[in-house]
C-alpha cells in the first residue's frame, strides 16, 4: 500500500470540488492531496460511473470521498473506487445537511460509532489503497471529550489509516449547515489533544484554517491540515503550498503562468462537449483584491456562460488584470498573482 503524505490537502466540498476544480488546484501545487466531492454509495453502484468517478490522470493524489452507512455497499463502493485509480478512499461523517441526515450518512453517524467502524472493516477488507474517516469533534449534545475519543479509538481499531477531524460541532438540530460554519466556535485544541492520545494515528485538522501560515502553526501539533473554503475561494493560496509545507520549489509561481497551462485541459474538455462555465466558475476567486478582479469575474459571468464559448474568453479576461507586477499578500510574498 502506497504511503501518501497528509501535510497539506485539499477538503472535499460539494458543488466545488469536481473534476475541473481539481485539476486547476493541481497546477497550482503538486503535493497536495485532493478529495473529490461526496459521492453516495448508491450513487457509484447504480449511477453513471464514468461521470461520477471518471478524473484526469494529473489530479494524482487524489482520494474518493464516499456517503453511506450499509458495510457492504460501502465496501462495493470502496473497490469499485481502487479499479478507478483512486488513491485514498474516505468515508464521510462530518457533512451536516439535512439531506444527508435523512440518509443515515455525514455527521449523524457520530452517534453510531460502532457501525462506523464496521464500514471502516468492510471498506479495508475491499481495498488495498488506505481508508481514512473525515469526522467532526460531536454532533448536538454530545460530550467531544467523549464523543470523538469513542469515534477515533472504533474506527483506528477497525483499520482506518487516517483521521481528519473538522474542529466544529455540528448541530444537527436547530442549526442550518451554513449556521453551522461558524457556530459553534471551533475547537482546535480537541483535535490537538486528540494527537496527544493518539500518536501513531495520523491526524489532520479541518475546519476556518484560512491560509497556509496558520497551516504551519497547526503542523506543530497534528500530522497534516485540510484547507476547505479558503483554498477554494482563494485558489491563489495555493500557490504557496509546495515552498511553504512541503519545502519544494513549485511548478508554477504565478496565476498567470498556472492559468496558461490549464489551457490545455479546457480545449480537451471543451473539444469533448463541456462548457466553458462548467470549469471557469472555479476560477472566480484567482485574483481576489487584485485591481481589474472585478473585470475578470464578471468577463467570465457574462461569457462564459454561451454555448459556444471558448478559450479566448479566459485568455481576455486574464487581460483585464490591470497591474501584472502586483504580489501576492505578504504572507506569499515569493508569489505572484500573474
Amino acid at each position: 500500500m502506497k504511503a501518501l503524505d497528509y501535510r497539506f490537502s485539499v477538503a472535499p466540498m460539494m458543488d466545488w470540488t469536481d473534476r475541473h476544480c481539481r485539476v486547476f488546484h493541481r497546477l497550482l501545487t503538486r503535493r497536495a492531496l485532493l478529495y473529490t466531492e461526496m459521492v453516495t454509495t448508491g450513487a457509484v453502484i447504480h449511477g453513471d460511473r464514468a461521470r461520477l468517478l471518471g478524473f484526469d490522470a494529473s489530479e494524482h493524489p487524489v482520494a474518493l470521498q464516499l456517503g453511506g452507512s450499509n458495510p457492504a455497499d460501502l465496501a462495493t463502493s470502496a473497490g469499485i473506487g481502487e479499479d478507478f485509480g483512486y488513491d485514498e478512499i474516505n468515508l464521510n461523517v462530518g457533512c451536516p445537511s439535512d439531506r444527508v441526515k435523512d440518509g443515515r450518512f455525514g455527521a449523524c453517524l457520530m452517534a453510531e460509532p460502532d457501525l462506523v467502524a464496521a464500514c471502516v472493516a468492510a471498506m479495508k477488507q475491499a481495498v488495498r489503497i488506505p481508508v481514512t474517516v473525515k469526522c467532526r469533534i460531536g454532533i448536538d449534545d454530545q460530550d467531544p471529550e467523549v464523543a470523538l475519543d469513542r469515534l477515533a479509538r472504533a474506527v483506528v481499531a477497525a483499520g482506518a489509516d487516517a483521521l481528519i477531524v473538522h474542529a466544529r460541532k455540528a448541530w444537527l438540530n436547530g442549526l442550518s449547515p451554513k449556521q453551522n460554519r461558524h457556530i459553534p466556535p471551533l475547537d482546535y485544541e480537541r483535535v490537538y489533544r486528540l494527537k496527544a492520545a493518539m500518536l501513531g494515528v495520523p491526524i489532520i485538522i479541518n475546519g476556518g484554517i484560512p491560509d497556509i501560515d496558520a497551516a504551519r502553526r497547526h503542523l506543530a501539533h497534528v500530522d497534516g491540515v485540510m484547507l476547505g473554503r479558503a483554498a477554494y475561494q482563494d485558489p491563489w493560496r495555493l500557490l504557496a503550498v509546495d515552498a511553504e509545507i512541503f519545502g519544494e520549489a513549485p511548478v508554477y509561481t504565478t496565476m498567470q503562468a498556472a492559468l496558461a497551462a490549464y489551457e490545455p485541459y479546457i480545449e480537451r474538455e471543451l473539444a469533448k462537449g463541456t462548457r466553458l462555465h462548467a470549469i471557469t466558475r472555479h476560477l472566480v476567486g484567482a485574483y481576489h483584491a487584485v485591481p481589474g478582479a472585478r473585470a475578470f469575474r464578471r468577463h467570465l459571468a457574462e461569457h462564459g456562460v454561451s454555448p459556444d464559448a471558448g478559450i479566448t474568453v479566459l485568455r481576455d479576461a486574464v487581460a483585464m488584470i490591470e497591474d501584472r507586477t502586483i504580489p501576492a499578500p505578504a504572507e506569499d510574498l515569493a508569489f505572484t498573482w500573474q
